[in-house]
């Protein structure tokens, strides 16, 4: 499906998960005429700019408290408020939010900034007439200690929370101009039955293996990642057409790799289903999605070897890689609200256990193996899903020896790792995040491909993993790492400066 295509699909009707009846004929309700002459006095004293600036104002706040979580320990960012001084036509044509690159830097470096803690009341206080300078106003956006994470997991991925994410964590024009060339690749390497696949019709795909089911469910959580879900947002068609090609292959057990040849294909294209069923109940709480979604998570729970973690075949053995995707898929569906036994989630954080070294900050492949840093990004990133707090030492310890010894670099690329890093260290934020993220929102989309015929993805040659796994794996996992400032809210209570 080609660009335009996609976006004339987002304006027009389609045929959609659930039949869906909209009543747009009612008139909007008139108001009186004597309304109106009481107000004249009012409206002739108020001048026009000064109306229409308090109520964009108002109409900014309260869709940014719509789209934040509640919860304790929260985070803050900082939003700047200005007044229009240059003239007192202040058209609604002009009110626009934009998401440039220079907007957005000046926001991410708040080291000179002045942060300041406060509740939904008294950010509420601010919403008054404005005077000639209006003071900053801090935007609560954090979701609280990892342990307490439940429901705002999936809450900024469009609207103005996402532009807000954004400029906090260090997001810029490049980063988002490449995150849309790789969403219109994958829509042109849509098949037409709906799914994806790592072999091809694109050129350098898996050289060694088909896997439709994980192809298709990365492909949707590249889409996912930046807001489109099956009911709406520009590639809800593309979404739709995954979802329905998912479910078709769903076993009665919950299974979903039923079509894919080889243990450890099913593993990990199992996991990556459920990750994307949980992430689309969790975004648009369709009922529809509710028991296809729970049964996928049952099938997760009940395929835990007994040494807590997840490999090849159901419970037998466990591995590292593995494991972490199982993590994610369960920790998505505890966020949606689906039912995640805790005996299972303490299960998994006792096989981390077995495979850390150094306190917990160094982790391995498997049991007696040598720690290496795609396996430490995973582990940490998996300990902070499942409960470490921000100051624990391993932590600490584990994501500076990521950044001091093991930064991304583009001449060896390992966007395995790098996706899990990246991950780990936004969650972590401080300084650790900051240096990576200076490189890796420059890097990243300088490697993606600008012209010929696989533009707006990555190629597989040179990296560690990309050349086993193919073309849509590194480019789904590329587009990951720049979709990590919204794509999950962060985890702890932390100043962002």
């Amino acid at each position: 499906m080609s660009t335009a295509s996609a976006t004339a699909a987002s304006s027009t009707p389609r045929s959609r998960w659930r039949t869906e009846i909209s009543d747009e004929s009612k008139p909007a309700s008139e108001s009186g005429g004597d309304e109106e002459g009481e107000l004249e006095p009012v409206k002739r004293s108020v001048p026009a700019w000064l109306v229409s600036m308090v109520f964009h104002l108002v109409v900014l706040l309260v869709l940014a408290l719509l789209t934040t979580p509640v919860g304790e320990g929260l985070g803050s960012m900082v939003l700047e408020f200005g007044e229009a001084t240059e003239s007192e036509n202040f058209e609604l044509d002009n009110l626009s939010i934009e998401t440039s690159e220079s907007m957005l830097e000046s926001t991410s470096d708040l080291e000179s900034e002045t942060v300041v803690d406060t509740d939904i009341q008294s950010l509420m206080e601010t919403m008054e007439v404005p005077t000639e300078t209006l003071e900053m106003v801090p935007l609560e956006l954090g979701a609280g200690p990892a342990n307490e994470i439940v429901q705002p997991m999936f809450n900024g991925r469009s609207g103005p929370m996402k532009s807000a994410l954004l400029a906090a964590y260090g997001g810029n024009e490049e980063t988002v101009t490449a995150v849309e060339r790789g969403l219109r690749w994958l829509v042109k390497n849509q098949e037409r039955s709906g799914s994806w696949s790592m072999a091809g019709p694109y050129s350098d795909g898996a050289p060694f293996s088909e896997n439709r089911c994980a192809a298709t469910a990365m492909a949707m959580l590249a889409f996912q990642g930046d807001g489109n879900t099956h009911l709406s947002g520009p590639y809800s068609e593309n979404v739709e057409k995954g979802l329905r090609t998912l479910l078709r292959g769903q076993r009665k057990d919950g299974f979903l790799a039923t079509q894919v040849r080889g243990d450890d294909q099913q593993a990990y294209g199992h996991a990556q289903a459920t990750i994307a069923l949980c992430e689309l109940y969790g975004m648009t709480e369709d009922s529809a999605l509710r028991g296809p979604a729970q049964a996928a998570v049952d099938y997760c729970v009940n395929a835990q070897s007994s040494a807590g973690g997840w490999r090849y075949r159901p419970r037998q053995d466990s591995d590292l890689s593995v494991t972490g995707w199982y993590v994610m898929a369960l920790t998505s569906a505890h966020s949606a609200g689906l039912e995640v036994p805790s005996s299972t989630l303490r299960m998994a954080d006792t096989y981390l256990d077995s495979v850390q070294s150094y306190d917990g900050s160094a982790y391995a492949y498997m049991r007696n193996q040598g720690a290496s840093y795609p396996m430490t990004a995973e582990g940490l990133l998996c300990r902070q899903y499942l409960g470490w707090p921000r100051d624990q030492e391993g932590m600490r310890v584990g994501l500076s020896d990521l950044v001091d010894s093991a930064m991304l670099d583009p001449n060896n690329p390992n966007v395995y790792y790098w996706y899990y890093a990246t991950q780990a260290l936004h969650h972590y934020g401080g300084e650790p995040w900051r240096k990576w993220n200076s490189v890796m929102r420059k890097e990243i989309p300088r490697l993606q491909l600008r012209r010929g015929a696989e533009a707006g993805s990555w190629s597989p040659q040179a990296d560690e993993w990309g050349r086993r796994a193919g073309r849509l794996y590194t480019t789904c996992l590329s587009i990951y790492c720049l979709e990590v400032y919204y794509r999950h809210m962060p985890l702890y209570d932390h100043k962002i400066n």
